[in-house]
């Protein structure tokens, strides 16, 4: 049976880790400002989040993306008759939890045959290189310390896996078209990993533009509340120590934009 569309609508699927839950907000402004219709937005996000494997951070754990329901609201929403697009980034959590790059490059690989087999145009970030590159041995093991206490990379280790995962997502995007979006030095800040929260901006609008999507005149700022709407907005599955917790979805519905987290 043919899936049922929703003309007028467009749909944006976001895949990341703590730079998609920290833009959240702003992320949500630039695709209600850019899609030019009613937008449907899915998240599969959050702090330490993983592709392939469970990720835990502090007390709070969440299934890897591959694992998530995201796929699922997916099929059961009606697809936007205006088009849909997606964006994979954030991508390497896992490297520091001691998988391979030729690993990771596998999980990422079928979340991007998930999104084509949906009719998603996609695009993909490269990994942060240059940022990556400035990091020394004191400051990687203060990163470590904070971040992934238990992760046993070296700074060599860690430098040839980000080289070799970012070339494996450049093959993956010659091999479905998917457009690859550079992420320069200097959006990132003193632990290479995290976006500046003044460009996190240039990231969205970089996914826009590779979607084809028509530029707007302006992103307006939120107020505060709206801000804090959104940015404490929980995923559908997550646990907190023992307990399991459930949030229905969508997490925002309003007239120009609807909100899947995941």
């Amino acid at each position: 049976m043919a899936a049922v569309e929703l003309t007028g609508r467009r749909r944006a699927v976001v895949l990341g880790a703590s730079n998609v839950s920290r833009g959240l907000a702003r992320l949500a402004a630039v695709v209600r400002a850019r899609a030019g219709a009613p937008a449907d937005l899915f998240v599969a996000a959050g702090h330490g989040r993983a592709y392939g494997v469970n990720s835990r951070v502090w007390m709070r754990r969440l299934p890897s993306i591959l694992a998530s329901g995201l796929w699922d609201a997916l099929d059961r929403e009606p697809r936007a008759g205006a088009g849909s697009a997606a964006l994979v980034t954030d991508v390497g959590n896992e490297i520091l939890y001691g998988f391979s790059a030729d690993q990771v490059a596998t999980w990422v690989g079928e979340s991007v045959r998930r999104l084509a087999d949906r009719g998603c145009r996609v695009a993909i970030t490269g990994l942060p290189l240059e940022s990556i590159a400035t990091v020394g041995p004191a400051r990687l093991r203060l990163l470590k310390a904070v971040f992934v206490p238990g992760c046993r990379l070296t700074l060599g280790g860690l430098q040839d896996s980000a080289a070799r995962l970012d070339a494996r997502l450049r093959e993956l995007a010659r091999d479905v078209d998917a457009a690859v979006i550079e992420q320069p030095g200097a959006w990132y800040g003193f632990d290479a990993i995290h976006v500046r929260r003044r460009r996190i901006d240039e990231l969205w609008q970089a996914a826009c533009d590779a979607w084809g999507w028509d530029r707007a005149a302006a992103v307006p700022r939120a107020g505060y509340a709206e801000w804090a709407a959104l940015q404490t907005r929980a995923a559908e599955v997550r646990a907190l120590g023992r307990i399991m917790l459930h949030t229905p979805q969508p997490t925002l519905d309003t007239a120009t934009l609807r909100l899947w987290l995941h």
